[in-house]
């Protein structure tokens, strides 16, 4: 949808958007968005599932379990479509990505003494997590790879995590968000949401010496 809207955001903190023209996305997963005409893929503000979304005529509010709130006052609409995208095939990771996956596996005990592999690409309904692991206690590890972590890997992980802790065999299950290199944005969101990080060496884990700052 397209329509002028005031967004009020009231949670862990709270945030107001002034009336303006934006797009609001709804998500066969529950999830709502809202986007400007800059900031390319990322909105304004938004509310990740499990939420629920409430029309009361011009007035929408998306609640989820923490009981947090986004409150969008639509005031005109341009253009209202709807339209099924069907079943998503799942990205297809690049070489770096994928092999940082293989080698991953190979050397599982770079997430920490103790780890055992459980399987690679392990299947959820919502597409399959990267590597299913179990620590040295036993307890299940999920982890999300990617080559340059972002905000957007973080919601992927998250999404997989609340899925995943809905299994009585596999919760409670623990995150771990993996890539070469990890935006300060992406680790302080990751952290906050109880995600643990690891900074992958694509090299070591290939057995390669780095030569970088080597004199000879």
């Amino acid at each position: 949808m397209i329509a002028r809207c005031q967004v009020d955001y009231d949670g862990r903190l709270t945030a107001h958007l002034p009336m303006a023209t934006r797009l609001l996305l709804v998500k066969s997963d529950g999830s709502v968005s809202v986007h400007s005409d800059d900031r390319a893929y990322k909105p304004l503000n938004w509310m990740s599932p499990p939420c629920w979304l409430i029309e009361d005529g011009k007035l929408w509010i998306v609640e989820n379990k923490q009981g947090e709130k986004l409150v969008i006052s639509i005031d005109e609409i341009y253009h209202d479509h709807a339209q099924e995208l069907g079943a998503e095939p799942g990205l297809q990771k690049d070489g770096v990505e994928a092999h940082l996956q293989e080698l991953l596996a190979e050397h599982i005990k770079t997430l920490g003494d103790g780890y055992t592999l459980v399987r690679r690409e392990f299947p959820t309904a919502i597409g399959p997590v990267d590597i299913m692991a179990r620590d040295a206690e036993g307890a299940s590890v999920a982890v999300e790879i990617k080559r340059r972590g972002e905000i957007d890997g973080v919601e992927q992980l998250t999404r997989y995590l609340e899925l995943l802790n809905r299994d009585p065999l596999l919760a409670p299950v623990q995150g771990v968000f993996a890539a070469q290199i990890i935006k300060p944005q992406a680790r302080t969101l990751a952290e906050d949401r109880g995600i643990r990080c690891l900074t992958l060496d694509y090299d070591a884990l290939r057995g390669v010496e780095s030569d970088e700052f080597r004199l000879f």
